[in-house]
């Protein structure tokens, strides 16, 4: 699982990347509603830990020897909920039912409806509190398995997430890994001169470094650096690890890349079959 890629396995997730970028714009664009640029800088990160890095099986996803993960920017779900379909949680299909009422895909992720979901999350911050108790529970009961965690970079200016920095260090929980979707954008924050926003928190490898983590930082859109370090996170013992993973927000689509405003859009016909149309590229490089 965590051995070098070979060349099939890299085509293999570079394409379930692509299949699920299309998903998310389809998915967003069904529903009328729903956030697109934060799940299209994460996907790489999801597909890499649901098809190359978690142990993990579909068919019985509350086995308790599981590996755990959980979403603290829960705003990003239809990435997530995209992944899990395509791993065989549930039918693809369902994906049309995104935000729909009664759908068990609701904007944020429910762990009372879906298989898969660990954590119910969407207050920003709180996600990182439970996977902290998540991995230390599983210490307390000497369970192996190894508990995931993707935060925001607008998240993290929540100081509920440096409380659960502090104390995950304090008990050397060298079974969580954190992910930073670092992405350097957000829906509201100070704006920049010139224009835009402001990065939400600068040198964040200093900072995880302070609060006593092994820090790791990579391209998270490259399959081999994310795949190297999560091998590189279950290597360390007596601190947990962050991976800043370093990613363009709105990632495959052009017109999306580093724009702000495509937060939580919703597209046009005309953006939808341009953006479809560039993805679909993708698949015949």
């Amino acid at each position: 699982m965590n051995q070098t890629l070979s060349k099939e396995k890299l085509a293999y997730l570079k394409e379930k990347s692509i299949e699920a970028r299309r998903l998310i714009i389809e998915t967003v664009y069904h529903a009328g509603a729903g956030h697109i640029g934060g799940p299209l800088s994460a996907v790489d990160v999801l597909v890499n830990l649901y098809f190359n890095e978690m142990n993990i099986d579909p068919q019985n996803p509350k086995a308790e020897d599981r590996d755990r993960f959980v979403l603290s920017k829960g705003h990003a779900a239809v990435g997530l909920y995209t992944v899990l379909a395509m791993r065989g949680y549930f039918p693809i299909e369902e994906l049309k039912t995104f935000d729909a009422l009664n759908s068990r895909l609701q904007a944020h992720p429910d762990m009372n409806a879906l298989p898969g979901i660990d954590m119910s999350t969407g207050s920003l911050g709180q996600g990182i509190s439970a996977a902290v108790g998540m991995a230390l529970g599983a210490k307390l009961q000497k369970k192996d398995f190894v508990t995931y965690c993707m935060i925001g970079d607008g998240e993290s200016q929540e100081g509920q997430v440096w409380e659960a920095a502090d104390v995950a260090s304090k008990y050397k929980l060298d079974n969580l890994v954190c992910i930073l979707d670092y992405n350097k954008l957000q829906q509201f924050g100070w704006n920049a001169e010139g224009g835009g926003r402001e990065i939400p928190v600068f040198e964040p490898e200093k900072r995880w470094e302070a609060f006593g983590w092994h820090v790791i930082s990579i391209d998270g859109h490259d399959h081999v650096q994310i795949s190297k370090a999560f091998k590189e996170a279950r290597k360390i013992n007596d601190k947990p690890t962050i991976i800043i993973s370093n990613t363009i927000k709105g990632k495959g689509v052009s017109f999306m890349e580093n724009q702000y405003l495509w937060h939580s859009r919703v597209l046009t016909g005309k953006e939808f079959n341009e953006a479809i149309q560039e993805i679909e590229m993708g698949f015949k490089k």
